[in-house]
């Protein structure tokens, strides 16, 4: 075996070193894992690399003692042309020479350093291995210089492109780095960055273009607007496009880039200029459509996508986009086309009739494995269109996923079909039509699992919005109120019901969750909704409850808003919430109005929390309930108003999410600082 052996590991006294978990990684591992990489040579994996991985890293940054006695083994592995864990093992020298970069333990980081040093013509020989793997991963092993000398020699297309980006990444960290004495190298490293850069744009093979303005634009983040005519004609043009997985490898990345990835890579790099990006989008989709090509059309759906939850501008030229694709082959085009047009309702209402035609259409995204049909996409767009086409059915499709699962996994960001209770609780004019379904659906749910799950649980949240217009539900529901998993949300499904939910409330006041103290007051106000009569023992509960010190008030404060000028006993207390409190301080200027009568102090808390949210404040929820606030006292304060116009300028959606949720949140709370406005 060239370079190590097994008794050269067994040589090393290692109980002298610490692995970087000792309690958890014995340092013992380190030489049995490198005997084992010896001794499977060509048959060694990734995985044999993996205890290494456990021991030579320590959780709080740096290296632990081990790493250093361990890299003379690790650099003979990595260079022993007949040991089949070499790139893994290249990438295993990076990634522990970062982090002894990052240590702040001097002597460990003075014993890597090192030997580091000892094994310096060994390291740099690997950026000529005859593997071009080997290359590629050493390639972070590298200095300025060094990388520079190797792409003068390098010659293999798979190893040159990302040289090349590397090489971009390089200079815009050396340039980026503070003054010191040597600055004249370092500038001198990047202007020789910059003219191979121009060179390869001006005089390379097309893809290799591509990936040098990409490159360029870690020095320059301008430079891809500089050649977006150039990034289109490579990224469109059919007969470039397997050149791009021939050649396009990155380091620790075990499959190349497709055209694909590097178009959506090469689009988010103008996201800085969002009229250029959206243009770019929009000249990618012309593209494909003169060459039919799916790739390219799944590409601008995404982008199109992204941009959509980020500004609300982004719209109109969204719209046209979907509904070009909306007919496309390709099933993936048109599911995402479909979840397009279900975000931009109600612009999108002149497509209601194309839309239901895809209502039975069972294509699946098997591209990015989206859950859901076509058809499934295309009635949610029918729902938020309010076309009732979309009712037959929809209970069921819904459900589908659950039928099976407990639980549906998805990528944040991604398009996704809503949770069930979304799309549901804003139908409650069609609650005689989707409540039998639903029911049903909780019932066969049952019958499988022998337990309530997801549809239940869907279930009390529709019926809670739906409130009396839910009353069927009160046979399936009211047992629940033995369950501590369900019964508060019982409770408050009740409560929504109103009147029609009177002959419960014995059976409230009896509820499960009176076992727990702090649930007390809650279940005395919801009996008292529910059945009216006298409030006194509810009143009580609360202010007790409202003056534990232990205990957050916000419940307390929030449910005492219902008994106005009744509650005036525990007006002080309320306003001390108000004042001295972060979280919940809008609920406590409403129930402080309702009690007292007095607008004002409320209405300066509310009035702050509105023009907060026009700085750097971007808590939605506090914007949220402050809108809320001002809707229950009836009017808003001038410097209210204004600051509510400067929110409602904003082109950037009002919610933190990026996915569905970013347009949903963004349309409701514009909503609310409309009719906010609106008010005297």
């Amino acid at each position: 075996m060239t370079g190590t052996s097994v008794d050269a590991v067994d040589a090393v006294d290692w109980s002298r070193f610490r692995t970087g978990v000792p309690e958890h990684h014995p340092v013992d591992e380190v030489p049995r894992a490198l005997c084992r990489l010896v001794r499977r040579g060509p048959a060694a994996t990734e995985e044999d690399c993996h205890p290494l991985y456990s021991c030579l890293f320590a959780p709080a940054g740096g290296l632990p003692s081990v790493a250093a006695a361990a890299l003379p083994f690790l650099t003979a592995l990595a260079c022993d042309p007949a040991n089949g864990a070499r790139v893994t093992l290249v990438e295993l020298l990076g990634a522990l020479n970062d982090a002894a970069r990052e240590a702040v333990e001097q002597r460990t980081h003075g014993a890597w350093q090192k030997e580091w040093r000892r094994q310096g013509n060994k390291i740099t020989a690997l950026l000529a291995d005859p593997v071009p793997g080997v290359r590629r991963a050493a390639l972070h092993l590298a200095d300025d210089d060094t990388l520079l000398q190797r792409w003068h020699a390098e010659t293999d297309p798979v190893v040159r492109l990302p040289l090349l980006l590397t090489l971009g990444t390089r200079a815009a960290t050396t340039a980026g780095a503070p003054e010191t004495g040597a600055s004249g190298g370092r500038f001198r490293f990047a202007g020789a960055v910059q003219a191979v850069l121009s060179r390869v744009v001006r005089d390379d093979e097309p893809v290799m273009k591509v990936a040098a303005v990409i490159a360029r634009a870690s020095l320059d983040r301008d430079a891809p607007l500089q050649h977006v005519d150039l990034l289109l004609d490579v990224l469109t043009d059919p007969a470039v496009r397997p050149r791009f997985e021939r050649i396009w490898w990155l380091p620790s990345v075990d499959i190349p880039f497709t055209r694909d990835d590097v178009a959506a890579w090469v689009s988010g790099l103008l996201d800085h200029v969002p009229p250029y990006a959206l243009s770019f989008v929009t000249r990618l989709a012309e593209a494909a459509e003169r060459t039919a090509d799916d790739g390219l059309r799944r590409v601008v759906l995404d982008e199109a996508w992204r941009h959509l939850v980020l500004r609300r501008s982004a719209a109109p030229t969204v719209l046209p986009l979907a509904a070009r694709l909306l007919d496309c082959a390709d099933d993936c085009v048109r599911l995402k086309a479909a979840h397009l047009l279900a975000m931009l309702a109600p612009d999108s209402g002149r497509h209601a009739d194309r839309l239901a035609a895809l209502l039975d259409d069972p294509g699946i995204d098997e591209i990015s494995w989206i859950e859901g049909t076509v058809g499934d996409f295309a009635r949610w767009a029918l729902v938020r269109l309010g076309d009732p086409r979309g009712l037959p059915g929809l209970v069921e499709s819904l459900c589908a996923p659950h039928r099976e699962q407990f639980a549906r996994s998805w990528v944040a960001g991604d398009p996704r079909l809503p949770e069930m209770h979304e799309v549901l609780a804003p139908l409650r004019e069609h609650a005689d039509v989707l409540l039998p379904a639903l029911l049903e659906e909780a019932r066969q749910d049952h019958e499988r699992h022998g337990d309530h799950g997801e549809i239940m649980g869907t279930l009390l949240r529709v019926a809670e919005e739906w409130g009396p217009d839910a009353m069927a539900v009160l046979p399936v529901v009211l047992p629940l109120l033995k369950d501590t998993r369900y019964s508060l949300r019982v409770v408050d499904v009740l409560v929504a019901m109103g009147p029609g939910a009177a002959s419960t409330a014995s059976a409230v006041r009896d509820a499960v969750v009176l076992d727990h103290p702090g649930n007390h007051h809650r279940i005395a106000w919801a009996a008292w909704r529910i059945a009216g009569g006298d409030d006194g023992t509810a009143l009580r509960l609360l202010g007790e409850a409202l003056d534990d010190e232990q205990a957050s008030p916000y419940g307390p404060v929030r449910l005492l808003s219902d008994f106005g000028p009744a509650a005036a006993a525990h007006a002080a207390r309320v306003r001390e919430v108000m004042e001295n409190t972060e979280y919940g301080r809008a609920t406590a200027a409403v129930a402080l109005w309702a009690i007292t009568g007095d607008p004002g102090p409320s209405l300066a808390v509310l009035e702050q929390a509105v023009v907060r949210f026009t700085g750097d404040d971007d808590r939605y929820g506090v914007l949220a309930e402050a809108l809320r606030g001002f809707l229950h006292v009836g009017t808003v304060t001038p410097t209210a108003r204004r600051a509510l116009r400067l929110v409602e300028a904003r082109d950037l959606r009002l919610s933190h999410y990026r996915d569905y949720r970013a347009i949903l949140d963004d349309q409701e709370l514009r909503s609310a600082i409309a009719a906010v406005i609106a008010l005297p």
